[in-house]
């Protein structure tokens, strides 16, 4: 009988310890899980976003040089 109630003191205390937040605190966890991870993938997406600009950019300059290398003298026949 006394091994039956401290493992039934042990339980009731662990149980305690580790018993799930309250709603109201679950729900301002998941708000601010969701508010960083938007943050995040806003950050990810303007990283990507200025990537692709200088990608452009890059192949517009790469382009024009091009160009500028092939245009026509007029003297070639």
């Amino acid at each position: 009988m006394k091994s039956f109630l401290f493992g039934l003191g042990l339980g009731v205390g662990l149980g305690v310890l580790f018993a799930p937040m309250s709603g109201q605190e679950t729900r301002d966890n998941i708000a601010e899980r969701a508010s960083d991870l938007a943050s995040s993938a806003r950050e990810t997406i303007e990283q990507g976003r200025e990537k692709v600009q200088r990608g452009v950019s890059s192949l517009r300059n790469v382009a024009s040089s091009t160009a500028q290398e092939n245009r026509p003298t007029g003297t070639e026949i």
